[in-house]
């Protein structure tokens, strides 16, 4: 509603404008010398609209000076000459500045769209289910005309279960692109063929230290959730977290606790110049359960009091049955808490361990008549 309005008043000023100059002009004739202030319609013409509107704007300003101009009786005149260079000088830079403007939202528009394919061969769609696991996503750029950054998740079921990574790249933008695609690529394929988690987050880091040889770094966690049982005694899964901000772990009795590694460990990228590799550990995660995984941009959204989200305590916003629904909600609650846009990427991904179906009750046969 606010950018409708705005786009509106900016659409009526060049008309207004120019209005009240031939109302004050009128009013209070020549010797106000307010004429030349016509050029105000045709100046912001060029911010809103195309190219005809600008011309057709700037047209409009001039005669409407050349009657004022006689009207006055200073045609002929020195003031009459000057007005009406001003005000076609004006028109014909806001035509100008129109054409240059509409060139750049072409550009503009052309980035969007190669940011977009670039996002979409990136960030591909996650499967909605795997094995026992509801899978839901959801992902927010800071970037809102490139409609891309630095955020990235993947989810992959292999023989050893249902891997999952999500991590945020240093940096934004298109420069974040290419370590974001790095660290992906390494993941699709270790998550399928490396035994363990820690075998998948060393190859992670041969690859960043192989393919970017600047210093980049990006933290990150991987879950492993095992598909051999559903029991609720033996279930759970194993997290190795590269400096990144703990999942957020709802249990079906609808406790959450943030599931914190034993001991913090830099991120990808980092560890291979000193400091020791994370280690793997378990949490509790069985039918019910769930986990949620996000960056920084969700935790660190700050509102006017400079206040940081509340994560844990809008957990209840996951009651939502759907997923991706709920993630919706917990979306537009960081909206409402930061009441302006994100300065942050934010993503978050979303684990629910369904719970198992009960067997259909097996009807009795027929007993054949004695």
């Amino acid at each position: 509603m606010g950018s409708r309005l705005r786009f509106g008043l900016l659409s009526a000023f060049p008309f207004l404008a120019m209005g009240v100059v031939v109302l004050v002009d009128l009013a209070v004739g020549p010797g106000f010398g307010f004429l030349p202030m016509m050029a105000l319609g045709p100046a912001f013409a060029g911010l809103v609209g195309n190219m005809r509107r600008s011309a057709l704007i700037g047209g409009l300003a001039l005669v409407l000076s050349l009657l004022l101009i006689v009207y006055d009786g200073q045609l002929g005149e020195r003031r009459g000459y000057t007005t009406l260079i001003s005000v076609g000088g004006v028109a014909l830079a806001g035509v100008v500045a129109t054409a240059m403007r509409e060139r750049r939202e072409a550009e503009l528009a052309s980035v969007r769209s190669i940011a977009e394919v670039a996002q979409r061969v990136l960030l591909r769609p996650v499967p909605r289910g795997a094995g026992p696991l509801r899978v839901g996503v959801s992902y927010t750029s800071a970037l809102a005309e490139a409609r891309i950054g630095g955020d990235l998740y993947e989810v992959v079921t292999g023989p050893s279960g249902v891997r999952v990574l999500v991590g945020d790249v240093q940096g934004k933008g298109l420069e974040a692109v290419e370590t974001a695609a790095v660290v992906l690529g390494a993941f699709r394929e270790a998550a399928y063929d490396e035994p363990d988690l820690t075998a998948v987050g060393e190859k992670l880091e041969r690859a960043l230290e192989r393919h970017l040889p600047t210093e980049k770094f990006v933290t990150a966690v991987l879950a492993e959730v095992p598909l051999l049982s559903e029991d609720r005694a033996q279930a759970y899964a194993t997290l190795l977290n590269f400096g990144h901000p703990a999942p957020l772990l709802i249990s079906a009795d609808e406790s959450v606790r943030y599931a914190e590694p034993p001991a913090r460990a830099l991120p990808l990228g980092l560890t291979l110049h000193g400091g020791d590799p994370p280690r793997p550990h378990r949490v509790p995660f069985a039918p019910g359960d769930q986990l949620l995984f996000y960056t920084d941009g969700v935790t660190e959204a700050r509102d006017h009091e400079d206040r940081f989200y509340p994560l844990d305590e809008r957990a209840h916003l996951l009651k939502e049955p759907d997923p991706d629904r709920a993630l919706d909600a917990i979306r537009q609650d960081v909206s409402e808490h930061v009441r302006s846009p994100l300065h942050d990427d934010a993503a978050m991904l979303l684990l629910r361990y369904r719970e198992p179906t009960p067997p259909r009750p097996t009807p009795p046969e027929d007993t054949p008549p004695g």
